[in-house]
Protein backbone atom coordinates (compact mmCIF):
# COMPACT_ATOMS: atom_id res chain seq x y z
CA UNK A 1 0.00 0.00 0.00
CA UNK A 2 1.08 3.38 -0.65
CA UNK A 3 2.41 6.13 1.97
CA UNK A 4 0.60 8.56 -0.04
CA UNK A 5 -2.96 9.85 0.70
CA UNK A 6 -5.52 9.52 -2.44
CA UNK A 7 -6.64 12.78 -3.71
CA UNK A 8 -10.23 12.35 -2.04
CA UNK A 9 -8.76 11.94 1.06
CA UNK A 10 -6.46 15.19 0.62
CA UNK A 11 -9.63 17.17 -0.53
CA UNK A 12 -12.26 15.81 2.35
CA UNK A 13 -11.91 18.69 4.70
CA UNK A 14 -11.55 21.52 2.63
CA UNK A 15 -14.57 23.12 1.19
CA UNK A 16 -15.38 22.66 -2.52
CA UNK A 17 -15.78 26.53 -2.96
CA UNK A 18 -11.90 26.41 -1.83
CA UNK A 19 -11.07 24.10 -3.66
CA UNK A 20 -12.32 25.02 -6.98
CA UNK A 21 -10.63 28.55 -6.47
CA UNK A 22 -7.40 26.30 -5.86
CA UNK A 23 -7.80 24.56 -9.39
CA UNK A 24 -7.91 27.44 -11.77
CA UNK A 25 -5.04 29.46 -9.74
CA UNK A 26 -3.15 26.02 -10.17
CA UNK A 27 -3.79 26.02 -13.85
CA UNK A 28 -3.12 30.01 -14.04
CA UNK A 29 -0.05 29.55 -12.59
CA UNK A 30 0.90 27.08 -15.04
CA UNK A 31 -0.06 29.16 -18.16
CA UNK A 32 2.38 32.12 -16.42
CA UNK A 33 4.91 29.47 -16.67
CA UNK A 34 4.13 28.38 -20.13
CA UNK A 35 3.96 31.97 -20.98
CA UNK A 36 7.14 32.68 -19.84
CA UNK A 37 8.94 30.61 -22.04
CA UNK A 38 8.07 33.82 -24.72
CA UNK A 39 7.88 36.75 -21.93
CA UNK A 40 10.23 35.75 -19.28
CA UNK A 41 8.57 38.07 -16.62
CA UNK A 42 4.97 35.60 -16.20
CA UNK A 43 7.42 32.56 -14.42
CA UNK A 44 8.14 35.99 -11.75
CA UNK A 45 4.68 36.15 -11.42
CA UNK A 46 4.09 32.97 -11.29
CA UNK A 47 6.57 31.99 -8.27
CA UNK A 48 5.38 35.19 -6.59
CA UNK A 49 1.71 33.63 -6.88
CA UNK A 50 3.23 30.07 -5.43
CA UNK A 51 4.63 31.61 -1.95
CA UNK A 52 1.78 33.46 -1.35
CA UNK A 53 -0.66 30.96 -1.75
CA UNK A 54 1.26 28.23 -0.48
CA UNK A 55 -0.54 28.01 2.45
CA UNK A 56 -3.68 28.25 1.45
CA UNK A 57 -3.00 24.73 -0.72
CA UNK A 58 -1.78 22.61 2.15
CA UNK A 59 -3.94 19.43 2.50
CA UNK A 60 -5.06 19.56 -0.62
CA UNK A 61 -4.03 18.16 -4.03
CA UNK A 62 -2.94 21.54 -5.51
CA UNK A 63 0.11 21.49 -2.91
CA UNK A 64 1.99 18.95 -4.63
CA UNK A 65 1.44 21.36 -8.09
CA UNK A 66 2.52 24.29 -6.17
CA UNK A 67 5.70 22.05 -5.02
CA UNK A 68 6.31 21.13 -8.22
CA UNK A 69 5.97 24.56 -9.89
CA UNK A 70 8.22 26.29 -7.28
CA UNK A 71 11.32 23.72 -7.79
CA UNK A 72 10.71 23.63 -11.15
CA UNK A 73 11.50 27.45 -11.50
CA UNK A 74 14.11 27.63 -8.98
CA UNK A 75 16.45 24.63 -10.65
CA UNK A 76 15.14 25.98 -14.03
CA UNK A 77 16.70 29.57 -12.59
CA UNK A 78 19.80 27.51 -11.47
CA UNK A 79 20.59 25.77 -14.95
CA UNK A 80 19.76 28.52 -17.22
CA UNK A 81 22.30 30.79 -15.04
CA UNK A 82 24.63 28.09 -15.77
CA UNK A 83 23.89 27.53 -19.09
CA UNK A 84 24.70 31.42 -19.71
CA UNK A 85 27.94 31.10 -18.26
CA UNK A 86 29.19 28.48 -20.04
CA UNK A 87 28.09 29.86 -23.56
CA UNK A 88 31.94 31.25 -24.17
CA UNK A 89 33.09 27.49 -24.06
CA UNK A 90 30.22 26.51 -26.13
CA UNK A 91 28.41 24.04 -23.97
CA UNK A 92 26.29 26.72 -22.47
CA UNK A 93 23.71 26.31 -26.02
CA UNK A 94 23.48 22.83 -24.76
CA UNK A 95 22.87 22.97 -20.96
CA UNK A 96 20.55 25.99 -21.99
CA UNK A 97 18.74 23.17 -24.66
CA UNK A 98 18.09 20.87 -22.51
CA UNK A 99 16.95 23.44 -19.22
CA UNK A 100 14.04 24.51 -22.35
CA UNK A 101 13.55 20.63 -22.44
CA UNK A 102 13.15 19.97 -19.56
CA UNK A 103 10.90 23.13 -18.20
CA UNK A 104 8.51 22.18 -20.72
CA UNK A 105 8.29 18.45 -19.49
CA UNK A 106 7.35 19.63 -16.25
CA UNK A 107 4.78 22.38 -17.31
CA UNK A 108 3.19 19.43 -19.25
CA UNK A 109 3.26 17.13 -17.00
CA UNK A 110 2.04 19.42 -14.65
CA UNK A 111 -1.08 20.22 -16.37
CA UNK A 112 -1.87 17.17 -17.60
CA UNK A 113 -1.91 15.83 -13.81
CA UNK A 114 -3.87 18.67 -12.96
CA UNK A 115 -6.60 18.14 -15.85
CA UNK A 116 -7.05 14.52 -14.25
CA UNK A 117 -7.19 15.88 -10.96
CA UNK A 118 -4.19 14.10 -9.72
CA UNK A 119 -1.25 15.48 -7.37
CA UNK A 120 2.01 15.75 -8.37
CA UNK A 121 4.81 13.15 -7.10
CA UNK A 122 7.54 15.55 -5.81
Amino acid sequence: MSDNPSPATLDAAVPAQKLESLKQLTMVTYILYALSTFTGFTGIVAIIINYIKREDTAGTIYASHFTWQIRTFWWSLVWAVLGFATMIVGVGFLILAIDGIWVLYRIVKGFLNWNDGKPMSV
